[in-house]
């Protein structure tokens, strides 16, 4: 099993060196093309503006929603969640629409206000996970083919639809393997 991870910005390194952790094979995914020969693709944190401008130069969108339809399934992490998503602040983006959300980037604050917080991630198990945010996004509204996994100060911040994954925080950026574990799970199946 090999799982890409978008190297275009962000935390890519991170998300490599996490799914080694867990005994997976990353790829460095810098060219469209590059989705033909995986099984899993992850979208970083980052910033999201110059993501999706690296996106839409390069020619990703059509090819990830390709990849989206054929089942395989996609992790995006703060930035990832936002570009994944159907709506910013309520307006329709105009990039990759797969997953049923409507987002608002930066809700925690500035970089300043960033934090580290043990959370209640019923589908990873009964021992906390410490979720890293850093200028991260909130999820205002879900749509009803939404499953929402994990929650913070009332806000959905892990949902699933389907074959894709979203979180607001940097799993990548902890030492607990066990987020990547469950994308690992999704792409095996």
């Amino acid at each position: 099993m090999i799982v890409g991870v978008l190297a275009l910005q962000g935390a890519f390194r991170e998300h490599l060196k996490m799914l080694r952790g867990c005994g997976a094979e990353g790829l460095e995914i810098r060219l469209p093309f590059q989705l033909d020969g995986i099984d899993g693709l992850i979208i970083p944190g980052g910033e999201s503006t110059t993501i999706s401008k690296l996106m839409l130069e390069y020619g990703f969108p059509e090819r990830i929603k390709s990849f989206a339809a054929s089942g395989r399934p996609i992790f995006g992490t703060c930035a990832g969640l936002i570009v994944l998503a159907d709506k910013i602040e309520g307006k329709k983006q105009k990039l990759l629409n797969l997953i049923d959300l409507d987002v608002r980037r930066n809700a925690y604050g500035r970089q300043i206000s960033s934090r580290e917080v043990d959370l209640s991630i019923p589908f990873l198990g009964t021992e906390s996970f410490r979720a890293v945010f850093i200028r991260s996004p909130v999820i205002v509204k879900a749509g009803r083919k939404v499953e929402a996994l994990a929650c913070y100060n009332d806000r959905v911040i892990v949902a699933r639809q389907k074959n894709i994954l979203v979180s607001s925080f940097h799993p990548e950026l902890t030492g607990d393997f066990r987020m990547h574990r469950y994308f690992l799970e999704m792409t095996g199946k």
